[in-house]
Parts: C-alpha cells; sequence; structure tokens
C-alpha cells in the first residue's frame, strides 16, 4: 500500500523539518543572513541550543534558517509550518483557518497566521507578466455576497450589478496557460491602462475581451483586439473568446463562497496571490504522440516551489492581522 504523503518525517519530527526546509532555502549551504557569509558557518551543539541552530565566525552571530523568510519571528514548530504549506497548496480551492486550526491542532490565531504569511509567500514577483507576441485574454469579475444576504443595516438600496462588491481583474496567457489577477478599485481605461502597460507588452499582444467599453478604448494599445459580445449571446468567435480567464474565475469564487464565505477588501489581493499561485504550478495533461501525458506540478512539487519561494517574503506580525 502507498504510504501518504503526510507520514513523511519532516511533517512530524522537528529536527527533520528543519533538514528539509535547510536543503531547499540554502542548496548550497548555509548561508550567514546577517552579512552573506557562507565559509566561516559552523553548527551549534550543546543541550540547550535550538534546533537548527548555526554560528557565522565572520560576524559572530548565531542564525537558523528561519531568519529572512515568513518563518522569521514565529513560534510554531516547524513541522506544523509544512503541514500547512502542504495543505494549502495542495486544495485546489484553498483550506479556512478554521479548518487549518482543527486539523493543526492550533489556536485559530495562528492558523490565521500561519495561512497569511503562506499566502505572503505566493505572491510573484513585480515585473513583466508577458513579453509580447502572444495572446492575452483580459476580464473582470465581482466579488461580494448578495444584498439580500446581508444584515440589514448593511445593505444598500437599490444596489444593482456589482455596487457594493469588490472588483477582481485578471489576465491569462494562453500559451504558458499563466494568470496574473490583483484587486482594483474599479475596472476602467484610466485603470487598466497602466496596469496593461506595466505587465504586458502591449505593442506585441494580441486581446481578448467581452464587449466591454473600457477595453475597446485601450484596444489601439495592442497588436489586435478581438472581443465576443456577452450581452448578444456571442461566446466564441473562431479563436476569439474568453474561456479561459473565466474559467480560472470559477475557481476563485468557488473558493471563495465555498471555502471563506467571506473575504475582506483589506486581504483580497492575498487571496489573488493564492489562487493565481496554484493555478500557476497546477498538475496538467498534454497530448504527446497519442496519448495523454501528465505535465506541470503535482501537490508535493507545488509545496516545494511554495517552500522555495517563502525566502525574503518575511512579514511583520502585525502585517498578517
Amino acid at each position: 500500500m502507498t504510504k501518504s504523503i503526510l507520514s513523511a518525517p519532516h511533517f512530524h519530527d522537528e529536527e527533520a523539518a528543519y533538514a528539509f526546509i535547510e536543503a531547499r532555502i540554502w542548496p548550497k549551504g548555509p548561508a550567514c543572513p546577517h552579512c552573506g557569509g557562507v565559509e566561516r558557518i559552523g553548527k551549534m551543539g550543546g543541550k540547550s541550543t535550538r534546533i537548527g541552530a548555526y554560528k557565522c565566525y565572520d560576524c559572530r552571530q548565531p542564525f537558523t534558517v528561519k531568519i529572512g523568510t515568513i518563518f522569521e519571528s514565529s513560534h510554531i514548530p516547524m513541522h506544523i509550518w509544512l503541514q500547512a504549506i502542504f495543505l494549502i497548496s495542495s486544495s485546489k480551492k484553498g483550506i479556512s483557518s478554521h479548518q487549518l486550526q482543527r486539523t493543526l491542532g492550533v489556536t485559530i490565531k495562528s492558523a490565521w497566521f500561519l495561512s497569511h504569511r503562506i499566502r505572503e509567500a505566493m505572491k510573484p514577483d513585480c515585473g513583466v507578466f508577458s513579453a509580447g507576441g502572444n495572446t492575452i485574454e483580459a476580464d473582470e469579475t465581482y466579488v461580494g455576497g448578495k444584498q439580500k444576504n446581508k444584515h440589514a443595516n448593511k445593505r444598500l438600496e437599490n444596489a444593482a450589478g456589482g455596487l457594493g462588491k469588490q472588483m477582481v481583474f485578471a489576465l491569462v496567457e494562453r500559451e504558458s496557460g499563466k494568470v496574473r489577477s490583483q484587486h482594483l478599485p474599479s475596472v476602467n481605461a484610466a485603470n487598466l491602462r497602466p496596469v496593461l502597460q506595466s505587465q504586458i507588452n502591449t505593442a506585441k499582444t494580441r486581446l481578448m475581451t467581452d464587449g466591454e467599453g473600457q477595453y475597446r478604448i485601450l484596444a489601439p494599445l495592442f497588436k489586435s483586439h478581438d472581443a465576443v459580445s456577452h450581452m448578444h449571446g456571442e461566446y466564441v468567435r473562431g479563436d476569439a473568446h474568453t474561456n479561459t480567464v473565466e474559467g480560472f474565475f470559477s475557481i476563485l469564487k468557488r473558493g471563495i463562497i465555498g471555502t471563506f464565505h467571506h473575504v475582506s477588501p483589506q486581504h483580497l489581493q492575498r487571496y489573488c496571490a493564492e489562487f493565481d499561485f496554484r493555478y500557476n504550478n497546477r498538475e496538467t495533461k498534454e497530448r504527446i504522440d497519442g496519448r495523454w501525458v501528465k505535465t506541470g506540478l503535482n501537490d508535493t512539487e507545488r509545496a516545494e516551489i511554495l517552500l522555495i519561494g517563502a525566502k525574503g517574503k518575511r512579514l511583520s506580525y502585525a502585517t498578517t492581522h
């Protein structure tokens, strides 16, 4: 019988957890986070020495692999961190803080702290999303509950469409299958222009959208622009469609509605980063020589990519609450 992934030693033993993390964050051996030294480093011993402690004999400072990562200043055991990372990165529609609390046996405050620091590690590095020469689908969606389901003193009168909801805008590059979504105050030409110009080589890119007016205003920026009119029942015309980006939105909305139930505007961007990360590192299938072959990343590989991304993403405790 195949063993459960969660039965691996680093999910249960603290020394094994440190060794597992060190091998991925320090693939070439320990590096001092204080002075950058790599030569004169020794592992500290002794009965009172904490697990995973090293000392740099260049700057005379002790350190662990936690410094400069999302693990810094946390008293939660590292094997619990690894369990949380695996659960969050492998759950297609996310896992709530209350579920983490029950599964990991920690407090709700610790579960919230873990989940938001892990989401921070999921954020992509800022920079160009598409260098051009490809096809980009762009679309937006509303995030927020129905007025009838809100408490009476929170309902907005005559609230139609997206009034009272948050806006999420997303780009999908068809060729790579990658997505980048972000929380915007509103989706109009003035807001979208800097977003598109900073992330896409617009002059070399084909743009696919629905028939909303803001995209028609921005169309001259692009090599070409094709739009389908959902208002008139048109969803596909040749290779013009927004089905890929709408597929991503369906996963995002199912996670928010079915798993988290409520996401505050303050933290919505972190949830977008979480769904982007899993979508961009998903396991897929490709037809090669007449056979379907699995490609992309499985759950274990995705968790390891996330662990490597934990480096350099340290947050203060206050920013995760």
